[in-house]
């Protein structure tokens, strides 16, 4: 969803800079950019924006260590001063629990860097509402490093 929005926003502003090229009217450019600048976000973009963030503090579980912060909104989740042991493959999800059958039956966000402290993650077609946990699993493991409840 964001990917082609950045890109229709890539290929109008192509667009605009090959037709200032040919333009000697620097007026004529300066209304183009200007009617760019002030078209009507879409309902899309709105709802986006309009939507809640719901947020968490990480702790370690399973005499591992993980701190740091997670925020997720509809469209992303993002971590603020992470940090996390090292694993062989680090995982955020998306969970209603920390144990094992959680992390199973929750959604698999990304593979996530233990000495990153901020990242941020799309989510996509994901309804963050069925989901009250942030989970950092060790996929090869198949153990908890550490969650953060979502408030």
């Amino acid at each position: 969803m964001r990917r082609t929005t950045f890109a229709g926003t890539a290929i109008l502003a192509l667009s605009l800079s090959l037709a200032a090229c040919g333009s000697e009217d620097p007026a004529a450019e300066e209304t183009t950019q200007a009617q760019v600048e002030e078209s009507p976000m879409t309902d899309e973009a709105t709802e986006e924006m309009d939507g809640e963030t719901r947020s968490g503090d990480f702790e370690g579980l399973n005499d591992k260590s993980v701190a740091g912060s997670v925020d997720v909104s509809a469209t992303e989740v993002v971590l603020s001063g992470f940090s996390s042991d090292e694993g062989p493959d680090l995982h955020v999800y998306l969970t209603d629990g920390t144990e094992s059958a959680d992390v199973a039956a929750g959604v698999e966000v990304d593979l996530v860097a233990f000495d990153e402290a901020d990242q941020t993650f799309a989510l996509d077609g994901v309804d963050v509402a069925d989901y009250d946990t942030v989970v950092i699993h060790c996929d090869k493991a198949k153990a908890v490093f550490g969650a953060a409840p979502l408030a």
